[in-house]
């Protein structure tokens, strides 16, 4: 029976019976929003994570900004917008669980806003993270199998773990201005093999960093990363590169990078030394010598990914820079899992690879579409976590329903990364030996 065929019952007992907001903390002590729906068969739950590098094109994550109460990060207005109106507006519906589009296409015409500013992304998401949970159990599916259902997907694939294992950036205290190093096991046969590669290449570099920087150098950031107090952005990528070929995966981790380069760039430069607050102007480089800097990179080490290598509105430098590379080069800040910025960057041929982010646009339905639409295209798409995160794994499942065969959800560090790893290893033992393992999401692997 379809979405459309089902039906709530009749009188009082609704599908939805009840839809509850609290604030909850997120993996950084910042208050986020959860929401518990609601149904027949009982409670489902979601958390909305957060994003500490974001762009100013993402669905509005509404905050209360009051000064006094969590430095201004409450969320008690979004928490408010679930409880006195999105909630009771849905379970005054007869929408069955399982009609996510439906349901998701009227919170958004509710909240009547293009950025979702009225209620809140992060209001908004927590509802339909929670319908999606509600409606995989509604047709006694697993949370996977109903997201590829949603998206027309028939196939699926597990992902290449890309592992965040250096912080930069606005992840981490140290002058790197380059966000994340990350390493991805593409060699790998398996996700269990890939995560496997991934926690030996991570300890062989905390072994490295510890006698190069001394013990104080292995404390992580935010994703789980070591923030080593490393200065120059390819000294980060030769360390990495060593600790491949301590760990024995020469040719089988490839690597990497995160650049977030929205975060540095100051009137039309790019600032590498922007977290001096004394850096000095004329230091300050063009996108066409970045761009330079990238391809020695490039051949130099085994980088199969750059994100956000520009500015989010430097479209100019993206396009030059996706002409004269043959890497995947991935739209964050620049696409921000919206449709409408996809299609720009499709026309102006300025990425070939998605990151999608649900809290960047604010509703399962919308990061299905957005998907979809990167991939009619020929793009890639990489699930990715926030900074900000919760224990909630409902992104492991996203990743295999949708079979990016893409996930970055950190390093193999801190449970609130490590929960999205394990849940995707339990997906994997759950779908038995025949299912298939992305490998390289580039190109097929000789397993």
């Amino acid at each position: 029976m379809s979405c459309r065929e089902e039906k709530a019952p009749k009188g009082d007992q609704k599908i939805i019976k009840s839809v509850y907001a609290r604030s909850i903390f997120d993996s950084r002590g910042n208050p986020t929003v959860e929401v518990d729906l609601i149904t027949d068969l009982g409670l489902f739950r979601a958390a909305v994570p957060s994003g500490a590098s974001t762009g100013v094109h993402e669905a509005l994550e509404l905050r209360d900004e009051v000064p006094q109460d969590y430095c201004g990060k409450g969320v008690s207005k979004a928490v408010d917008h679930v409880n006195n109106t999105i909630g009771p507006e849905l379970v005054k519906q007869d929408f069955c669980v399982t009609q996510q589009e439906e349901i998701d296409d009227f919170m958004i015409a509710l909240d009547g806003t293009d950025n979702k500013s009225k209620f809140g992304a992060n209001a908004i998401l927590g509802v339909s993270l929670a319908v999606c949970k509600a409606g995989a159990a509604k047709r006694g599916l697993p949370l996977y199998r109903h997201i590829a259902d949603l998206a027309g997907n028939k196939t699926l694939i597990l992902p290449v773990p890309a592992f965040n294992v250096i912080n930069g950036g606005s992840h981490a205290g140290n002058k790197l201005a380059m966000q994340e190093f990350m390493i991805l096991p593409t060699g790998a046969c398996s996700f269990t093999e890939a995560m496997k590669m991934g926690t030996e290449v991570y300890h062989n570099l905390k072994k490295i960093i510890k006698d190069k920087y001394g013990l104080d150098a292995t404390a992580v950031g935010d994703e789980g990363g070591f923030a080593p107090n490393i200065t120059n952005n390819k000294d980060a990528l030769a360390i990495i590169n060593d600790a491949i070929g301590k760990a024995g995966y020469t040719g089988r981790v490839e690597i990497g990078m995160d650049v977030a380069a929205s975060e540095f760039f100051k009137d039309g430069l790019y600032d590498l030394d922007f977290k001096n607050p004394k850096s000095d102007k004329k230091n300050w480089i063009k996108g066409e010598k970045l761009m330079t800097m990238y391809q020695d990179f490039i051949k130099s080490y085994p980088i199969v990914s750059i994100e956000d290598p520009f500015d989010q509105d430097d479209w100019e430098t993206w396009t030059l820079m996706k002409s004269c590379t043959n890497i995947q080069i991935v739209g964050d800040d620049l696409t921000v899992t919206n449709p409408k910025r996809i299609q720009t960057a499709i026309e102006k041929n300025a990425c070939n690879c998605l990151l999608l982010k649900v809290n960047q646009i604010g509703t399962v339905t919308e990061s299905i579409r957005a998907h979809l639409l990167a991939k009619q295209n020929g793009w890639g798409t990489m699930v990715s976590h926030r900074s900000g995160e919760t224990e909630d794994t409902f992104i492991a499942d996203l990743v295999v329903g949708l079979s990016t065969g893409q996930i970055k959800t950190g390093a193999p560090c801190r449970s609130e990364r490590l929960a999205k790893y394990n849940q995707i290893l339990r997906i994997e033992e759950e779908l038995g030996p025949n299912v298939r393992f992305a490998g390289k999401a580039f190109r097929k692997p000789s397993c």
